[in-house]
């Protein structure tokens, strides 16, 4: 004889709806609703929207029958697509938590039979489930610096194959990405206008990922382990300077590939911070003879043979 399904607690949010948008809030305000029912013993499931996590259940997957209550976590509470779960689960008790009441009388709002809100009118304000969450385990912090530039190089370029093959493996890797550009500018918020500001967000990193010289360099001088991709077919600045401070961290733009990648960067995360910072204190030494402003100098200091024009 079949055995009948216990019911369970439908947990959905803005996460759950197609084009929905899902916020690190939102995750972390229904991680805190997970855990307060786990403690509380009572079964619940979760749906997601399938272009966030495809492979999870989805809204279509969520037979209203299986459920006796409906939860709705975090957000602004309003519009059609939150009043469509009050006809689709309408056998269901439907609780509101978290979310945010603009407008009392709107539809989605008047159909909770609790609205538990974070701020509302008239209503004392909250403290947001996701100050509350479970704590979460770091995740290596990366800069990421390319370049779809460098016309020089002409038919060697191979820049934008580099920075595709780069961008589809860090797509998978489980870090926090932070976007970087050595450009500076006055006029442009998202960049850094002078070297120190920029040289301070380098140093609190744990890896660099890079095709441009300058991200080499930044990184190392940093004290933060870069792992370098010559974007140039047969190498070019990059395999030059990753040559001149003995850094092995370098893939040429032939071998580039997610093996290579997946090995420097466990090499990085290992052992490269002590080498970074070994090539950081080599560079804060007086100068000797290969460095180019010492070369400067002789230089100034020669005497023309012959006169100028």
């Amino acid at each position: 004889m079949a055995t009948q399904e216990t019911p369970k607690v439908l947990l959905t949010g803005w996460f759950t709806f197609l084009h929905g948008e899902v916020t690190a809030g939102d995750e972390l305000a229904l991680r805190r609703v997970q855990e307060v029912l786990d403690r509380s013993g009572i079964p619940h499931e979760t749906a997601w929207s399938p272009g966030f996590r495809p492979d999870a259940m989805s809204l279509e997957d969520a037979r209203p029958e299986r459920y006796s209550h409906l939860v709705f976590v975090c957000g602004p509470l309003h519009g059609p697509r939150v009043a469509e779960l009050h006809e689709r689960y309408a056998h269901c008790v439907r609780v509101a938590v978290g979310v945010s009441v603009v407008d009392p009388d709107d539809p989605a709002v008047r159909g909770f039979h609790h609205v538990l809100p974070r701020d509302a009118p008239g209503v004392r304000t909250s403290p947001d489930l996701a100050a509350a969450a479970p704590p979460l385990s770091p995740t290596p912090v990366v800069g990421v610096v390319l370049t779809h530039g460098q016309g020089e190089y002409g038919r060697r370029r191979r820049h934008d194959e580099a920075a595709g093959r780069i961008t589809d493996w860090l797509a998978g890797l489980d870090c926090a990405r932070l976007e970087l550009d050595t450009r500076l500018a006055r006029d442009d918020w998202r960049l850094c206008r002078t070297p120190a500001q920029l040289q301070s967000v380098f140093a609190r990193l744990d890896v660099v990922v890079t095709d441009r010289l300058h991200g080499l360099v930044l990184a190392l001088r940093a004290g933060v382990p870069a792992l370098a991709v010559d974007p140039v077919a047969g190498g070019a600045k990059v395999t030059a300077q990753a040559r001149a401070y003995r850094w092995p961290a370098l893939i040429p733009v032939e071998r580039l590939g997610a093996g290579e990648l997946n090995r420097w960067w466990t090499w990085c995360l290992v052992s490269g911070r002590a080498a970074a910072r070994r090539r950081r204190d080599a560079f804060r030494e007086v100068p000797g003879d290969g460095d180019l402003g010492t070369a400067l100098v002789a230089a100034l200091r020669e005497r023309p043979a012959v006169a100028p024009g």
